[in-house]
């Protein structure tokens, strides 16, 4: 079992930054792979960026070269760098982690891209 907990959305401007923290309530060490979605108003959740405890990562191609994800197992965190906002990024990002074939979501962080 872990409790997931994401930080770190706002207001932003397009063109702007932004990076999301996922802690964890526990070592995710052994956690195969931890991954960020988001959903947008009156849209399907997406899967945005995965990354496995061997440091794979894939992306979405709309956010591939603007997002990067990483993970710091020190501190039990997951991090999402956000480049180049567009309005499109708008959403509410969840941080997701499988473990032991469970699902674990976060309560989710808004993200918010306008002028």
């Amino acid at each position: 079992q872990v409790q997931l907990v994401e930080s770190g959305g706002g207001l932003v401007q397009p063109g702007g930054s932004l990076r999301l923290s996922c802690a964890a309530s526990r070592s995710i060490f052994s956690i195969y792979a931890m991954a960020w979605y988001r959903q947008a108003p009156g849209k399907q959740r997406e899967l945005v960026a995965v990354i496995t405890s061997g440091g794979s990562r894939n992306y979405v191609d709309s956010v591939k070269g603007r997002f990067t994800i990483s993970r710091d197992n020190a501190k039990n965190t997951v991090y999402l760098q956000m480049n180049i906002l567009k309005p499109q990024d708008t959403a509410v990002y969840y941080c997701n982690a499988v473990v032991d074939g469970m699902i674990y979501w976060g309560q989710g962080t808004q993200v918010t891209v306008s002028s």
